[in-house]
């Protein structure tokens, strides 16, 4: 019973409410008033910063997921090695990643400052006369995000580390008397017996994509020249400055469908790259 409380309070009402407010004009003071379809109409032809925010969600899924995924697996190999102090080593890299998110976001602002930041002294110290303004150029506020993000890389390096240290050393042995290189060994042992755990993550880097939110509300709201506007922040923004809480709610279950819809891409082609020991093929 209290798991039912609990389940029908936080997650089962809630979910109806914002289907049922998606197809209302609701402002959460006054009672909701049924428009059928006008907020998924307004969504799609009468909001253009709609279409701006989900251009700059789909460009930290393009882009920033594979350079997290590839990031985690390359410092995950790099930490299983046998080496003296190794523990050492991956608490160091796991630590940004148990760091609250908003201190890691001012930090960041500090160190993509344009003028005093540590960043851009490095680069000039290292020759390059002009550094970009990172948060403030349109061009690189993106960019910056993503490099932003290797930060914290370590959570999935921690589960890849973990599915590293599951591949059968007798795999290795056996593909180095057949006479595998390294990089074969790599390629045909590590990349297979390790693909479930690849595919975690991608779906949990796809879904934390689709709801990139705190680091762009902390360092630029959505600016410059609405280049870091993420679909997150621009429901928020309708939500909570503008108490459009049906048209939000619209904008909550399209993200929904879109999650879903790629989540469900992945899964299904995932038959064809992804392998199970236990299925023997």
């Amino acid at each position: 019973m209290p798991w039912l409380i609990g389940f029908s309070t936080f997650i089962a009402y809630p979910i109806v409410a914002s289907l049922y407010y998606s197809f209302c004009n609701y402002d959460a003071i006054r009672s909701p008033h049924w428009v059928g379809l006008y907020n998924y109409q307004r969504l799609l032809t009468g909001d253009p910063h709609f279409w701006i925010s989900l251009w700059n969600t789909l460009y930290m899924v393009i882009f920033g997921l594979p350079v997290s995924l590839v990031a985690g697996v390359g410092i995950a190999l790099l930490l299983n090695q046998k080496v003296k102090g190794m523990a050492f080593y991956r608490t160091l890299y796991y630590l940004p990643a148990i760091t609250p998110l908003v201190a890691t976001s001012i930090l960041w602002l500090w160190l993509f400052n344009p003028s005093i930041g540590l960043i851009n002294i490095l680069l000039q110290k290292a020759g390059v006369v002009h550094p970009p303004a990172w948060l403030l150029d349109p061009a690189w506020s993106k960019p910056a995000l993503i490099m932003m993000g290797l930060w914290s890389v370590g959570g999935s390096m921690v589960i890849y580390l973990a599915g590293l240290q599951d591949v059968p050393q007798s795999l290795y042995e056996a593909a180095s008397l057949d006479g595998a290189n390294s990089l074969s060994q790599f390629w045909n042992v590590t990349m297979p017996m390790l693909s479930p755990v690849i595919l975690f993550n991608l779906i949990m880097g796809l879904i934390g994509s689709f709801q990139y939110f705190t680091q762009v509300y902390v360092m630029t709201n959505g600016g410059p020249e609405n280049s870091t506007l993420f679909y997150a922040l621009h429901l928020f923004n309708q939500a909570f400055l503008d108490f459009r809480m049906g048209y939000a709610s619209a904008m909550a279950w399209v993200l929904f469908i879109i999650t879903m819809i790629c989540t469900l891409i992945v899964l299904r082609t995932s038959m064809s790259w992804v392998y199970y020991a236990g299925e023997g093929g």
